[in-house]
C-alpha cells in the first residue's frame, strides 16, 4: 500500500535524523553512560527539527489513512474584511504584495521582506525584520500572508504602529498612502452625512410648516362657519 511505503520512507528518514543527532552529541556520550549504563539516548528535543519533522509526518500519515481531516482553508475576502479601504487601495496593496512575493507561494518570507525594505530605501537588520513579521503574524508561521500584509496598512492608517517600527516605514514608503486617503475618505463621509442630515432636517421643517398651515386653514373654516350660523340665527329666529 502507498501508506505503508510512505511510512517506511519516513521511518528511514527519522533514523537518519536520529543518527545525525547522535553524532552531534558524541562528545557528551561518556557523561550520559556514567549516569546510567545502558540507558537509551534521547536525541529528540522539544523544538528540534527532528520533533517538528516527526509531527508533520505523523499528521500526513493520519490524513492518508483517513484518521484525521486536513485543515480547512478559510476563504478570505479583503473587500468585506477591510471595508475602511477603497477597492483601488486594496488592488494596489495586492499588486505590491504579489510583486515582492518572488516565490509566488502566497507568502512574503523573511528574505522577501528584506528585499522589499531594501528596494523601498529602508533596509532592516535581521532582528528588525523578524520583529516586523511578529507584529502582524497572527498564525505564528514566521511569514506574511496577504491578509497579514493588509493588517500593516490598517494599523498604519489607525495610528497603531510605533514611530520606530519597520512596518510604519514600509507603509509610509510604499506608493499606497492609506493615511491621507483614509482621512480624506473620512472627511468626505462625514460631509456627506452632515449634508444628508441637513436635507432631512429641511424636509421635516417643510412638513411641519404644511401641517401648521392646514391647522390654520381648518381653524379659519370653523370660525367662518360659526360666524355664519350666528348671522343666520339673527335673521331666522
Amino acid at each position: 500500500m502507498a501508506s505503508e511505503e510512505l511510512a517506511k520512507k519516513l521511518q528511514r528518514r527519522l533514523e537518519v535524523e536520529q543518527s545525525a543527532s547522535a553524532d552531534l552529541c558524541a562528545p557528551c556520550a561518556p557523561a550520559k553512560l556514567s549516569q546510567g549504563e545502558g540507558e537509551e539516548k534521547q536525541p529528540v528535543v522539544n523544538g528540534s527539527p527532528t520533533t517538528e519533522l516527526t509531527e508533520k509526518l505523523s499528521r500526513r500519515l493520519d490524513i492518508n489513512e483517513g484518521n484525521t481531516e486536513p485543515k480547512q482553508v478559510k476563504v478570505f475576502n479583503p473587500y468585506t474584511e477591510f471595508k475602511e479601504f477603497s477597492r483601488k487601495q486594496i488592488k494596489d496593496m495586492e499588486k505590491m504584495f504579489k510583486r515582492y512575493d518572488s516565490s509566488k507561494d502566497g507568502f512574503i518570507d523573511l528574505m522577501e521582506l528584506k528585499l522589499m525594505m531594501e528596494k523601498l530605501g529602508a533596509p532592516q537588520t535581521h532582528l528588525s525584520l523578524k520583529n516586523m513579521i511578529k507584529e502582524v503574524d497572527e498564525d505564528f508561521d514566521g511569514q506574511l500572508s496577504y491578509r497579514e500584509f493588509l493588517l500593516i496598512f490598517r494599523r498604519a492608517a489607525a495610528g497603531e504602529l510605533q514611530e520606530e517600527s519597520g512596518l510604519l516605514a514600509l507603509a509610509r514608503l510604499s506608493e499606497i498612502d492609506v493615511s491621507t486617503e483614509g482621512v480624506l475618505g473620512a472627511r468626505d463621509f462625514f460631509e456627506a452625512k452632515a449634508q444628508a442630515l441637513a436635507v432631512a432636517s429641511k424636509f421635516e421643517a417643510e412638513i411641519r410648516e404644511e401641517q401648521a398651515e392646514r391647522k390654520r386653514q381648518d381653524m379659519e373654516k370653523k370660525q367662518r362657519r360659526a360666524a355664519f350660523r350666528q348671522l343666520q340665527s339673527t335673521f331666522c329666529p
